[in-house]
């Protein structure tokens, strides 16, 4: 079920408080991992005998992901978000495929200033927004996320950016979040949660990163377990396993379920190359040096290999293993 009303999302965080559960944020830009994130977390709450709370969250006029843009080819981040709510509601409204998850629709990294027109609309289709200002400088970070509070506190739940989380393919590297600093953002803003810089960095190509788990426990004896981590793709599973007792409550993971499922695609098609692009192509590519004699196999192209059904369906089963051992690690 879709859960939107401030007081229910409360209800969810503190459920998940008081079981030491992490909460997975998942974002998506379209709608097969859509619903391979739904589909895991139905399968997970059925092995376990528990109703999976799980936050499905898009970005929008983000300049390094516009998520909402990305969703369909209209390029309009108002279809975007429509196609975005209209999918998990056919998904997992009442009576649907996937009714018996409880899903938190996220409005992720909600610019300050280029989402203007979205955060003066009517939020009320949203369980929770992480309102942006980090771009900004300290003291006006916080003047710009009190402000936007003191107009949505108990209206939807608010994740602010006490730091920037940077992007990991470029050259800045932001220092770490005092736990002083944390204290003050959190008490100055009055937001729900607040996102701390803990060594982790957006959509990085692989997990060399270092998450500083003693950072956030010392922030944590200041502000409670009301830590979000970013940048989870960054780092090894090994690493963010005890998050709740580090004080986070809430883990925001993207890069990696499209970079991870992009492979075993890849793979896939190489394989099947002939059935995929026919024997023509693959004597093309053989002749220009890209495939091998391997690839030669006789194989006739099939339909069955050309059809946006076979591509998503690789994705989908690829992504619903990814999304289950999230689920393995913090719904324990």
């Amino acid at each position: 079920m879709i859960i939107t009303k401030f007081e229910d999302v409360k209800k969810i965080y503190e459920k998940a408080a008081k079981k030491g559960w992490v909460i997975p944020c998942l974002c998506t830009e379209n709608q097969t991992t859509t619903e391979a994130i739904l589909s895991a977390c139905s399968e997970y709450g059925k092995k376990i005998g528990e109703r999976v709370p799980i936050q499905i969250a898009i970005t929008v006029n983000y300049s390094h992901r516009q998520q909402a843009i990305n969703y369909s080819n209209a390029n309009d981040w108002k279809t975007g978000l429509q196609l975005f709510k209209d999918d998990i509601k056919a998904l997992a409204d009442k009576g649907c495929k996937y009714e018996d998850v409880d899903v938190l629709l996220h409005l992720d990294h909600v610019q300050f200033d280029d989402d203007i027109e979205l955060i003066n609309s009517d939020l009320s289709d949203y369980s929770s927004i992480m309102y942006d200002a980090s771009a900004l400088p300290f003291e006006e970070n916080i003047a710009s996320t009190a402000s936007f509070v003191k107009r949505m506190k108990g209206k939807i739940f608010i994740e602010g950016a006490c730091d920037e989380i940077v992007d990991a393919t470029g050259t800045q590297h932001n220092e770490l979040t005092t736990p002083e600093k944390a204290k003050r953002y959190m008490e100055e803003t009055g937001v729900d949660v607040i996102v701390a810089n803990l060594g982790t960095e957006h959509r990085a190509t692989g997990k060399e990163l270092k998450y500083y788990g003693d950072v956030a426990r010392e922030i944590k004896k200041l502000i409670g377990t009301n830590i979000v981590l970013h940048g989870t793709s960054s780092v090894t599973n090994d690493q963010v396993k005890e998050l709740f007792n580090d004080g986070v409550c809430k883990v925001n993971i993207w890069t990696a379920l499209e970079r991870d499922t992009s492979k075993p695609l890849f793979y896939d098609m190489v394989v099947n190359a002939s059935k995929v692009a026919g024997p023509e192509m693959v004597d093309k590519l053989i002749e220009e040096g890209y495939l091998t004699e391997k690839c030669r196999t006789g194989d006739k192209i099939n339909i069955a290999y050309f059809t946006a059904r076979y591509r998503q369906s690789i994705i989908f089963e690829e992504m619903k293993k990814m999304v289950t051992n999230y689920l393995e690690m913090w719904y324990i």
